[in-house]
């Protein structure tokens, strides 16, 4: 285990940075976060894959299919939580976060035009909505894009968890500003 940092406002900053740098690299740990939603008072978690920080707004982008029921979820109630992880780091985040859900306008097909030129476009081109059974194993025919949806979660505040050999630490990011919390 490396040094630890100390100071509330070099924690933050390292936060958002390693989520910046998660939205860069596949392989790192934060890359797939945990969202979780609320459907009928009964919560929901699913993996999304980060694709955008931007830390001076304070949000993080993700895509997914527009049919899928998270995006029903999030529509009736746009509050959620993202939670993630890093072995590497020791540290463990959760995001509360305010989810918006857009399948329109210029910061879909911005996106589209950069995805539709890879094999993960293939996601969002089935006819059929997610969770629909097959009859068989393997692809349904292609669609079109009409069903990519971008998600941007606007993060209201972060829980930090690090686990350390030394003691656990805990702290509060949020409009009221930083504290230290009992892990």
């Amino acid at each position: 285990m490396g040094a630890r940092i100390d100071s509330l406002a070099l924690i933050e900053s390292s936060l958002w940075q390693q989520l910046q740098q998660a939205a860069q690299q596949r392989e790192h740990d934060w890359r797939t976060m945990v969202l979780a939603t609320v459907h009928d008072d009964e919560a929901q978690a699913r993996s999304v894959v980060l694709r955008e920080v931007d830390a001076a707004a304070r949000e993080l982008v993700f895509f997914t299919d527009a049919r899928s029921a998270k995006v029903a979820q999030m529509r009736q109630r746009p509050a959620g939580t993202l939670l993630c992880w890093s072995p590497s780091l020791s540290w463990q985040l959760r995001l509360r976060v305010q989810l918006e859900v857009q399948t329109a306008g210029l910061r879909v097909s911005s996106r589209w035009a950069r995805l539709k030129l890879t094999p993960a476009a293939q996601d969002y081109l089935s006819p059929l909505p997610p969770g629909s059974p097959l009859t068989e194993a393997g692809a349904p025919e292609r669609a079109s894009r009409e069903h990519f949806a971008v998600v941007t979660a606007k993060v209201r505040s972060v829980d930090w968890l690090e686990l350390h050999a030394d003691g656990h630490r805990r702290a509060h990011f949020g409009a009221d500003g930083a504290q230290w919390l009992q892990p």
